[in-house]
């Protein structure tokens, strides 16, 4: 058995609202680099690390304590498919970065079974990127990243990093997994940032 999941089936092509090289899925694709880890709430915890490690932590009735915010976005995966229109619930970055002291200027993502991504610390800000809980009205499931994942949805989807833990913050750009593996460093799909060079 491969380490990726198989994605999709079937293609209908999009309008305007595509970025190039992408067509419109009404299904919610499952793709994940290797198994999918059960997280049962009490045990989630979410950390940021800063660049001198200092750590700031919230466990999961603490997440849900800080104000929610409800999004509609579009997301885009590498794989090409889009869905539009996406509704979730969660909490902003800029909410749980706001009492952090750094001056880094790039994060990695990391997650429940060690998938890691990069993103710059301003694509996580001014309400760009969420720790989202809920999507279309319902917990979110692990098959998509449930209890929570990371969504940065104006980035390629293998951005918003499923099962989130934890941020770590730094001076210099470290790749991520699939980053390692020859994808873009940022991935606009905007752009079609899907491999290095791109």
């Amino acid at each position: 058995m491969g380490i990726v999941s198989p994605g999709f089936a079937g293609r209908r092509r999009g309008g305007s609202d595509l970025p190039p090289g992408q067509y419109l899925t009404r299904d919610f694709p499952v793709l994940s680099a290797g198994p999918t880890p059960h997280i049962q709430p009490e045990h989630w915890e979410f950390t940021v690390t800063t660049e001198t490690g200092e750590k700031y932590k919230w466990d999961w009735a603490e997440l849900l304590a800080l104000p929610a915010e409800e999004i509609t976005k579009d997301i885009h995966c590498v794989t090409r498919w889009s869905k539009l229109q996406t509704s979730w619930q969660g909490v902003s970055l800029d909410t749980l970065l706001a009492d952090v002291e750094t001056g880094a200027d790039f994060a990695m993502a990391h997650s429940y079974g060690g998938y890691t991504t990069n993103v710059p610390l301003d694509d996580l800000l001014d309400g760009q990127s969420w720790i989202a809980y809920e999507y279309d009205g319902e917990p979110l499931g692990p098959e998509h990243g449930g209890p929570a994942r990371l969504l940065v949805p104006h980035l390629y989807f293998w951005k918003s990093a499923k099962w989130i833990r934890g941020l770590v913050l730094s001076d210099t750009e470290d790749l991520g997994f699939w980053e390692t593996a020859g994808y873009h460093e940022y991935g606009d799909p905007w752009k079609e940032q899907r491999y290095a060079g791109d």
